[in-house]
């Protein structure tokens, strides 16, 4: 983490002085206030994590690095020279200063990882989401795995619904997209039953679509859920799948 905001800050004071192409003194004016300055980089190590999760560079990303780190400056009311100038002062006058300014940086992040830590651990003892898959699946992905295949142990008293929601756009080339879903119990020899739900098909419309299935079990435990998002059919090489699942939940109560 360190090493990160680090280059972000280095990475500002090698843009400041290659676009000024001079070596005159930094003066203290015009700068932004601390305060400020320690929020907007705190905020460019939370967006540089952010855009490193492929749905969210996927859904959002359309640019640089460096203008997304300019969108941040401008938000807080400031502009990209400003901000030259302010890293160039310290970096130049002050580099005690930066330092403590990395270090309460740093502190902040530390801080509100351990709050989103702690709140996460809470969500998942609470049975809210026991979901233990990727959090999303979609195709193509450059980045990631194209299967939504998943094959899991399913620890269970009762009932259990299954949320998610499934965005198949028009240029999706399946012949008959739709989920394919079972429970699957071994027994002592090996010998395998399954117990299939109803497929369930999707539109091709290029709009989120939400399901909720009811997991009845009718198999006797250890039981494990299988199956594909997404399913798996004999398609040309020639044509592609296109579809993403996100906001995925499994739970004991059924999902809002």
């Amino acid at each position: 983490m360190t090493r990160y905001v680090l280059s972000v800050i280095l990475a500002f004071s090698i843009v400041a002085g290659s676009c000024t192409g001079r070596k005159n003194k930094a003066v203290h004016k015009d700068i932004i206030p601390e305060k400020d300055l320690i929020s907007i980089l705190t905020d460019v190590h939370l967006a540089d994590g952010l855009l490193s999760i492929p749905e969210i560079k996927h859904k959002f990303y359309r640019g640089d690095s460096l203008s997304s780190y300019i969108e941040i400056i401008e938000q807080y009311g400031y502009t990209k020279p400003q901000m030259d100038r302010t890293i160039r002062y310290y970096f130049i006058k002050k580099p005690k200063k930066l330092v403590k300014i990395y270090d309460k940086v740093l502190g902040g992040l530390s801080e509100l990882e351990s709050r989103v830590e702690k709140e996460y651990s809470a969500f998942i003892k609470e049975g809210l989401n026991i979901w233990p898959g990727k959090p999303y699946y979609l195709y193509p992905c450059p980045d990631c795995e194209d299967s939504t295949w998943f094959d899991f142990p399913l620890d269970y008293n009762g009932l259990c619904y299954l949320k998610f929601t499934i965005t198949v756009f028009p240029d999706d080339q399946s012949v008959s997209p739709r989920l394919d879903l079972f429970l699957s119990h071994s027994d002592t020899a090996g010998i395998e039953k399954r117990d299939y739900f109803s497929a369930l098909p999707y539109l091709k419309d290029g709009q989120p679509h939400t399901y909720v299935i009811l997991l009845i079990p009718n198999l006797p435990p250890p039981v494990r859920l299988k199956g594909w998002f997404m399913n798996q059919e004999e398609t040309s090489p020639f044509k592609e799948k296109h579809f993403r699942v996100e906001n995925i939940i499994l739970s004991r109560n059924r999902p809002e």
